[in-house]
């Protein structure tokens, strides 16, 4: 059985991952766009999407858009794999906590 990842079983940054898993390969989402979907302060988003990074399950990509600053962002091969792996541990609980029926 899959083990729960500590980094992605955090709320915010589970529906991080799940905004993001939604994506097309090659898609980006807009960080003003994710905030707005998460209902979160830019700081707070800011301080997970960190923590997403640096366990290398996102891309962050810094650019200009009509010399405005924007930051696109999307899962990693990595972060997919992670997300994948953490939705089928809570699959397993889900799973193990259902009665069994007698045969």
């Amino acid at each position: 059985m899959a083990d729960i990842d500590a980094i992605i079983h955090q709320p915010v940054r589970l529906r991080i991952m799940a905004a993001l898993m939604s994506l097309t390969r090659g898609e980006r989402i807009d960080f003003t766009y994710l905030k707005s979907l998460l209902s979160i302060t830019d700081g707070n988003l800011g301080a997970h999407l960190l923590k997403l990074e640096e366990a290398g399950y996102i891309a962050v990509e810094k650019t200009f858009v009509a010399r405005k600053p924007r930051t696109f962002l999307a899962a990693t091969d990595k972060g997919k794999v992670a997300f994948r792996d953490h939705v089928a541990a809570l699959q397993a609980i889900v799973d193990a906590s259902k009665p069994r029926r007698k045969k």
